[in-house]
């Protein structure tokens, strides 16, 4: 298996310049692409769940970060702060680490009823994390990261039904971008437990009953939690072997606690909900360094970069070649039209970029309105008329 580093350079997925700094990296147009698309997809299947989406900053106040607890328990991993030109020092600027307190204030920004809950709030945004220079590469580990994320707050009663919810959106999430789990981690708390002992008790108990009623195999490993909650990991292996973690859900107490997050329930009475953190699919980029190892490049067609290649044989295909391409388009896929060097270069060429479909065009496709198609596996299809080659491409 190649390294996503060495496959990234290769086919121009990604770019990293010292001149902009370690664990920073562009994503070049073909990354960009395929990125946008899984976006896309993931942004619509929230939807269908339930979820809301917001966009929030990605840097807050030093005050904020000693609220949650970020400042105290992961302060290490945090850039410095930024001063305002004010001389209190809660009032700087820092980089935010994590999504979740700009959603707590998302969910704080008014009052909240029992009948909103849960209330399902996500986001794909930025956060940063200080990486020392020397453990940063490639996408695996960044300084620069694009989460998806989302906070459920809900009722104690409604917690453990929600993880399972997530459990199961993962899955069908998973088989769609076609990756495999290397195994599902049950985190628990280490020494740097925030919040009550009984509080996390409850939720490792919640998380632990969810795996089980999901028949999903999993190991417990003390120490590997959050500061605020415990959590199920997603574990995925790299081409070295590595062991990373992708997706993740979490039950949290503390922080609803620290932003004093309340709504009234159905006595009239006010409530503490909970908080359960989840990402689907972990960040952009170490989805997209585990994604090109998996499939070496050969994206499943719908999140393909570059998902058909139209060869006209000669110039007097060129202007079939290029309404078939516009129409093609014109239906939502990633197209380009090839015209410069012999077809068999052109046809290598698209196969070395891992283009899942290439379209030939000569006098006989220009003249019957048909396309010749070639698949990304070497096979050959009949020549087809426009509409029926691409109802085959939409279709894989």
């Amino acid at each position: 298996m190649i390294d996503h580093r060495q496959l990234g350079r290769e086919l121009e997925i990604f770019h990293s310049d010292p001149l902009i700094g370690a664990g920073l990296p562009i994503w070049l147009p073909a990354g960009a692409a395929a990125r946008h698309a899984v976006e896309e997809y993931i942004r619509e299947q929230e939807r269908l769940e339930g979820y809301q989406h917001v966009y929030s900053p990605p840097l807050g106040k030093v005050q904020m970060y000693r609220r949650s607890g970020h400042l105290a328990k992961f302060g290490d991993d945090m850039f410095p702060a930024m001063a305002d030109g004010n001389d209190d020092p809660d009032q700087a600027l820092m980089l935010r680490p994590s999504l979740c307190p700009h959603h707590a204030i998302v969910y704080a920004a008014k009052g909240r009823s029992y009948r909103e809950l849960p209330l399902r709030i996500a986001e794909l945004g930025g956060m940063f994390r200080a990486e020392r220079s020397g453990v940063v590469g490639g996408l695996s580990r960044v300084r620069s990261i694009w989460l998806n994320d989302a906070h459920i707050f809900c009722r104690l009663d409604q917690a453990q039904d929600e993880v399972a919810g997530v459990l199961r959106f993962m899955g069908r999430a998973h088989k769609a971008l076609g990756l495999e789990p290397h195994r599902f981690r049950l985190s628990l708390r280490g020494s740097n437990a925030l919040g009550d002992p009984r509080e996390w008790d409850l939720a490792e108990e919640m998380l632990r009953a969810a795996l089980v009623e999901a028949g999903i195999e999993f190991q417990e490993e003390h120490g590997e939690a959050a500061f605020y909650g415990p959590k199920i990991d997603v574990q995925v292996r790299d081409s070295a072997g590595r062991e990373w973690s992708l997706a993740t859900v979490q039950i949290d107490f503390a922080q609803p606690a620290r932003f004093e997050l309340e709504y009234v329930d159905s006595k009239g009475e006010r409530q503490r909900p909970v908080m359960v953190h989840r990402s689907i699919i972990g960040s952009l980029e170490r989805l997209f360094a585990h994604l090109i190892e998996v499939h070496q490049g050969a994206f499943p067609a719908w999140y393909a970069p570059l998902q058909l290649a139209v060869l006209p044989v000669g110039a007097a295909q060129d202007v079939a070649a290029r309404e078939f391409a516009d129409r093609a388009m014109r239906e939502g896929l990633r197209v380009e039209i090839a015209h410069e060097g012999s077809l068999g270069l052109r046809v290598r060429e698209a196969v070395k970029r891992k283009v899942p479909f290439i379209a030939v065009i000569g006098a006989k496709e220009a003249a019957s309105g048909q396309v010749a198609l070639r698949l990304r596996d070497g096979s050959e299809l009949p020549p087809l008329p426009a509409d029926a080659a691409l109802e085959r491409i939409r279709a894989l």
